[in-house]
């Protein structure tokens, strides 16, 4: 998501007349577009901001800048304005305010957006001249208790179908081939009669289009029909990202997300089934607040079981005004030894899945 909001940032500022510099050294304005998901994300990000101190104009856009508003200037005099997702739009008459004289002294910042003017997902800037990402919806409503997003980002907004295609089509034109729908929840769309099935359908129908991909699903609005889609679509990907998160019903329950353990096996029991061969990824976190022992071996024995091409294995990060945030985390030391527990069951079950190994999953 956040490669594509820098495409449009990119887009949006080449129309207005400037100039993408190949060199940082050679800018004048260094833009961070920020993620707020992880602690790491933004630690990163202010060691960053500290190297240009001084020589440049330094903007704070995306979730970070939605999270810190006007504190991020207190945290960091350098930067100059501030920026949050649903006001990206706005930031060609942002810079424009700025000259030699006041880029040290004035400071800008813009985070009461609520929606992004459709026109911004169509200025045919791809970083990648054969592959697009596509933006369907923005925003997140499921409140998992451990994640940021829905403050960051809003509530969950759905793009309309005519538009996302008259992107693709246009995409197409300028040569791009393979698409990747984007979205906090792909398999939650929905505009009008017009679901992400029929989206996908639609899509599929382009021609020109060599490829579909999309990322990423909720376990809670995944279907039999969307796991048809997959397998009789002849363009879209034969792979599912199904985040999972936790093996227990205690700690997803404490998550917020909506769903037991039973279910999301059924869930790629019925995918396997149905989309023979079809590769299966997921994310799990690790550590998450209150989590015990015979917990984590819950998650760890489902894992084992599910038996899935890669994983995304997080260790848990706390989220200021998040509801997790408010739970009794457990010690640092704990977290790594399960972190790398999981994270080397998961290498050799990859690792024989792709050796053709058929015990990966012992």
């Amino acid at each position: 998501m956040n490669v594509r909001d820098s495409e449009v940032i990119c887009g949006l500022l080449q129309k207005a007349g400037y100039r993408i510099c190949a060199d940082d050294h050679n800018a004048d304005i260094i833009i961070f577009n920020t993620c707020s998901v992880r602690k790491h994300a933004e630690d990163r990000v202010w060691s960053l901001i500290g190297s240009y101190k001084g020589s440049k104009i330094i903007g704070l856009v995306g979730c970070m800048a939605q999270n810190y508003r006007e504190r991020a200037f207190q945290r960091d005099s350098s930067i100059s304005f501030v920026v949050g997702p649903q006001d990206i739009h706005k930031l060609p008459d942002i810079l424009n305010k700025f000259n030699v004289k006041s880029l040290l002294e004035r400071k800008i910042w813009e985070t009461d957006g609520t929606l992004r003017p459709e026109e911004i997902y169509h200025t045919d800037f791809f970083q990648d001249k054969n592959h697009a990402y596509v933006v369907i919806s923005e925003g997140c409503s499921n409140f998992c208790s451990y994640c940021i997003v829905p403050y960051v980002r809003g509530a969950l907004r759905h793009r309309k179908h005519k538009n996302i295609l008259d992107e693709i089509r246009k995409a197409i034109d300028g040569g791009i081939t393979k698409v990747t729908l984007l979205g906090q929840n792909v398999n939650a769309y929905q505009d009008g009669r017009v679901n992400f099935t029929k989206l996908l359908e639609r899509v599929n129908g382009l021609s020109r289009l060599k490829e579909i991909d999309f990322f990423t699903s909720h376990p809670k609005d995944a279907s039999i029909e969307f796991f048809k889609a997959i397998r009789d679509l002849d363009k879209l990907a034969k792979r599912l990202h199904l985040p999972l998160q936790s093996g227990s019903d205690r700690i997803l329950k404490l998550m917020n997300r909506g769903y037991k353990v039973k279910d999301y096996l059924a869930l790629i029991d019925s995918y396997r089934k149905i989309v023979k061969g079809g590769l299966l990824t997921t994310d799990i976190i690790v550590g998450f607040p209150t989590e015990t022992i015979e917990e984590f071996k819950e998650t760890y024995s489902l894992v084992k079981e599910a038996g899935f091409n890669a994983a995304y294995i997080f260790k848990y990060s706390t989220r200021p005004g998040t509801e997790a945030a408010k739970m009794i985390e457990l010690k640092l030391e704990e977290v790594n030894k399960r972190h790398k527990k999981i994270l080397d069951l998961q290498r050799c079950i990859s690792k024989g899945l792709k050796s053709g190994g058929t015990d990966a999953k012992n």
